[in-house]
């Protein structure tokens, strides 16, 4: 299929040929997958972030020789209804903004959208005129006209508000609400969840100190304000999410754990992990948001490259044996685990999982919490399911011997083994389990794969900008002098739909496989450094190396890279 459309529309694709962005070849790939999505070749750019859709604006507007503004100048509760069809906006992207005369101001991103105007001539009795604006801007000016605008965390606390939520002092000081006075705190709680879950959240964090009441979201790894609610009202929030967790509201000098289940429609519902903890001026409360549609991942999407997929996806497919997956808290190890597991998980196995605490429940897998309580270990859980004919276990964390050794004799008698370990990188981990009593031989004959791994934030595609760094600190960084002609790199910017330049994260990767050298420096106790040199001949990429890899495809920046990797 080859590009047939006028001539404006072939002087922005030799436009667009002359950003870093598209090429003659990548042009024709590209067009022939919006065919295949029934998509406008405009708006599949943008949607799927290959050119920003400001660089697409501006393009545009020379190639058609259309007028660009700034949504930004046209206030949204002064916007014209009822003009135009609701489908007709959603179908094609476009949005009455201003009536002047006999003419209708007529917002749009792609020229394509031309053809609804005789339509909207004959809806609106009005004469449109084109005006083009950025792509994501007006799809948000879209959304906010057609949807009901979620409240801001910040407006349930204003003072109109406040002064008419009236409390009761306890004799210990703690305020609770008057009967029939805790529907605002129900909403607020509410549309704190919803509200990070929309962004992105993996954990809310609310802390009281002497004078003020703060909340956080974690957003890409990072802690970032979300609003301070009035210090009166701490003790009231905190004690509706123990209410919705089954805490124990009376109990606040101890720490305490629980759950919440939230629904967010008939089909989808999102768990969260709540921790209390006593501090000096109350208690501190985190939430981790266990979100099971996002945690399965196409094992596309993890950040393996081509080689480390290979050796993951091979190793897990194995009928026995070991897999280790090993990095700090928060690297996203758990997510790996349970994208493998997803690849497994079919009517013909048998896959039991064993964790502190379960946090993303799967249908067709069986699912233990510990509880040390009640005599349920990691240990005792993981000799019950070997009476249970397993194909597939996973131990959701290593942390003594006694687990070590069942779950290697485990992989050693015909069982598929997943489990994690804390240890900085793949050779370390070896060390760690002759530390903890493992014999060598143990080791070298049940593990498959050791794979070390963190998380670094993925720059946003809207506002990245290219980046030039001095040959000597591109060199001392790790890049070869052979490519440092041909890089490329970006830097973080920050839009309005990022968050400090970036969005999202992806995992970095080390990838070791026992090879029969690897297994015979092990056997002869060989030291981590030994191991790690091992591994280079081998060409196994360690995770600065991978995460460089991350930086030259301009997933990430090498800010970002720096910041995960220099202690590694």
């Amino acid at each position: 299929m080859t590009l047939t459309h006028d001539l404006q529309f072939n002087t922005l694709i030799e436009r667009l040929m002359q950003t870093p962005y598209l090429t003659q070849k990548t042009v024709q790939e590209h067009y022939n997958a919006a065919q295949t999505q029934q998509s406008s070749f405009i708006d599949y750019l943008i949607s799927h972030h290959i050119v920003p859709d400001h660089v697409m604006a501006v393009e545009i507007s020379a190639a058609y020789g259309l007028p660009l503004f700034d949504l930004a100048a046209f206030l949204p509760e002064q916007l014209p209804h009822g003009l135009i069809d609701d489908a007709l906006i959603k179908k094609y992207h476009i949005l009455p903004l201003k009536i002047r005369g006999n003419t209708l101001l007529v917002a749009l991103f792609d020229p394509l959208s031309f053809q609804c105007f005789d339509e909207i001539r004959f809806s609106s009795r009005l004469t449109p005129e084109p005006i083009l604006v950025e792509a994501n801007k007006l799809k948000h000016l879209i959304r906010q006209q057609s949807e009901p605008e979620q409240p801001l965390l910040s407006d349930f606390f204003n003072s109109s508000q406040n002064d008419a939520l009236a409390f009761r002092q306890e004799e210990d000081g703690n305020s609770l609400p008057n009967q029939g006075d805790d529907a605002p705190i129900v909403r607020f709680v509410n549309t704190m969840l919803l509200d990070a879950i929309q962004q992105g959240a993996s954990d809310i964090h609310i802390e009281r100190y002497e004078k003020t009441c703060r909340i956080r979201y974690r957003i890409d790894g990072i802690l970032i304000p979300a609003t301070s609610p009035p210090l009166t009202q701490a003790n009231r929030l905190i004690s509706r999410i123990k209410v919705m967790s089954n805490m124990d509201i009376a109990k606040r000098r101890l720490p305490q754990d629980g759950r919440i289940t939230f629904w967010m429609g008939k089909e989808r519902s999102v768990d969260f992990r709540v921790s209390t903890c006593p501090t000096v001026f109350g208690e501190k409360v985190v939430l981790r948001i266990l979100d099971a549609a996002k945690a399965l991942w196409d094992i596309e999407k993890l950040g393996f490259d081509a080689a480390q997929k290979a050796l993951f996806l091979d190793a897990i497919e194995k009928p026995y044996g070991m897999v280790l997956v090993t990095g700090p808290t928060g690297s996203g190890k758990t997510v790996t685990l349970y994208t493998g597991l997803n690849q497994l998980n079919t009517q013909a196995r048998n896959i039991s999982t064993v964790e502190d605490p379960v946090e993303i429940t799967v249908e067709g897998i069986n699912q233990v919490n510990i509880n040390p309580k009640i005599g349920l270990t990691f240990s005792t859980v993981l000799r019950a399911f070997l009476r249970q004919d397993p194909d597939t276990i996973m131990v959701g964390e290593i942390r003594d011997v006694e687990t070590a050794e069942i779950a290697i004799k485990a992989a050693q008698t015909g069982h598929l083994v997943l489990s994690t370990l804390h240890t900085n990188d793949a050779p370390q981990t070896i060390n760690r389990l002759m530390q903890m009593g493992l014999e060598a031989f143990n080791i070298v004959s049940a593990i498959n794969v050791i794979v070390a791994q963190r998380l670094v934030r993925a720059l946003c595609k809207a506002c990245r900008a290219p980046v030039h760094y001095p040959n000597s600190l591109l060199l001392a960084a790790g890049f070869l002098a052979q490519e440092l002609a041909d890089l490329h790199l970006f830097q973080a910017v920050g839009c309005e739909h990022c968050h400090h330049g970036f969005r999202g994260r992806v995992a970095i990767y080390q990838v070791m496989a026992l090879s029969e050298t690897m297994q015979m420096l092990i056997l002869q106790g060989a030291s981590t450094l030994q191991l790690a040199e091992q591994a280079k001949i081998e060409n196994v990429n360690d995770l600065r190396a991978s995460g460089l890899n991350k930086v030259r495809e301009g997933i990430t920046s090498l800010d970002e890279i720096n910041r995960v990797t220099l202690d590694t």
